[in-house]
């Protein structure tokens, strides 16, 4: 290359190294089987016959070569993409079609290529990865509680609560994490051991470090919750109760007003009848007045 034009493309390289250490560094969260976008906007202006490349660490995963005519050639590692328009919308960002435990912790950087020179990295992304957890299973073993879940990455903080408040005893917990060899998700496992009276409640939470979710499940009741469902247990009954005698005083107290009126309409009836006959025997018996003539 001539050395007017290695000077202009070093000088290019160092404008866009100096738009990179602008731009701004972060993690991206991404879910399991899903994908994921590492957005990247650099400001690189109007360039021709340049390439851009995505690494994760110094592997690359992406490229994308432009020519003076605006043809593109690309190459990539498991089908990763930037959009088609890069080149004149400034979007390089990167979508993973499907984000994998083995990507958690990993740091991909976009770098522009011109020649034989390299920009410092455009945009540096780093990539957390999880998985939800399985509402625990918690059930009780003789002296023992078993709290279990799965499905979940990365490996998971399990605690223990008695009466939802209390601590369980030192060493009375015991819990393992095995992640399986394929899928790379976890499995866990936690045990407590403890005389736990059988009116004290037992929690166990499951909490995902990376999501900061958390799926608890409880065994029992602590005696003020006893208490205070046994008294609404009383409250509701004796609620049920008086409304119960309400609605048949009032069924009652409706029966009997038709039972009065039915009575009423009886009597009336026989009575209304007795006066019809009595007023058209009245009627006969009243001798026609006679026509005279004047």
């Amino acid at each position: 290359m001539p050395a007017a034009p290695r000077r202009g493309a070093a000088l290019l390289l160092c404008c866009v190294c100096l738009c990179a250490a602008l731009e701004q560094r972060g993690c991206i969260l991404g879910e399991v089987g899903k994908p994921v976008l590492l957005p990247c906007h650099p400001n690189l202006g109007r360039l021709l016959n340049f390439s851009v490349e995505w690494r994760n660490h110094d592997k690359a995963v992406f490229r994308s070569q432009w020519d003076g005519e605006g043809n593109v050639e690309t190459w990539s590692v498991n089908y990763a993409r930037i959009p088609t328009d890069a080149a004149t919308t400034g979007n390089f960002s990167l979508e993973l079609p499907s984000a994998q435990p083995k990507h958690d912790g990993s740091r991909y950087s976009l770098f522009l290529l011109s020649g034989e020179n390299q920009s410092a990295p455009l945009c540096t992304r780093c990539l957390r990865v999880a998985a939800s957890f399985r509402i625990p299973e918690v059930r009780k073993e003789e002296s023992s509680y078993l709290c279990l879940s799965w499905g979940g990455f990365p490996q998971p903080v399990v605690y223990w609560l008695i009466d939802d408040s209390r601590q369980p005893p030192g060493g009375s917990v015991r819990t393992r994490a095995q992640a399986l060899p394929d899928s790379h998700l976890y499995n866990v496992t936690s045990q407590l051991t403890a005389n736990v009276s059988k009116d004290n409640s037992v929690s166990c939470t499951v909490k995902n470090p990376s999501t900061n979710e958390t799926l608890t499940v409880k065994l029992g009741t602590s005696s003020s919750g006893s208490r205070a469902s046994q008294g609404m247990w009383i409250f509701s009954t004796v609620l049920c109760v008086v409304v119960a005698i309400m609605v048949l005083t009032g069924i009652y107290y409706q029966i009997h007003l038709d039972r009065i009126s039915k009575r009423r309409k009886e009597y009336e009836e026989p009575r209304r009848g007795r006066r019809y006959q009595y007023k058209q025997a009245t009627e006969e018996m009243m001798p026609e007045p006679k026509e005279t003539d004047v």
